[in-house]
């Protein structure tokens, strides 16, 4: 199982990374795995500001639909477009062409809350 030593992680198997106050968000390998083969994600959030753990948007797979919680508060900057003709790229590289959303930090200090690789390892019993 992949899981970046580089990129914090939540409890609800979302990753982020960041770069300065601007985080990239998506799902983690784990979780493309457990959800199966991805067919369409949606945000309508693009251009709003939420708080930390509000849903910014919602996956879909063959079986299920799973909503997806902002790891941390601020704006949606922006959203992949590239996942509206290609929402497989989340199963076949969740870390890099399946990433979904792009945030402007509220809050740098709710960083500190995230989980580490190594504490997202535990969680998943990897």
């Amino acid at each position: 199982m992949n899981i970046p030593a580089n990129l914090k992680y939540t409890k609800d198997h979302e990753w982020i990374s960041i770069e300065g106050d601007i985080a990239t968000v998506g799902i983690t390998d784990f979780a493309q795995k457990e959800l199966g083969d991805i067919v369409y994600v949606e945000v309508e959030t693009l251009d709003q500001s939420l708080e930390k753990d509000e849903v910014f948007g919602t996956v879909e797979a063959v079986k299920t639909v799973s909503d997806l919680f902002l790891p941390v508060a601020g704006e949606i900057i922006a959203f992949n477009d590239a996942l509206e003709s290609t929402p497989e790229s989340v199963n076949s590289d969740p870390y890099g062409a399946g990433w979904m959303i792009k945030v402007k930090i509220a809050n740098m200090e709710e960083v500190d809350g995230l989980l580490s690789s190594e504490s997202y390892k535990e969680l998943i019993g990897a």
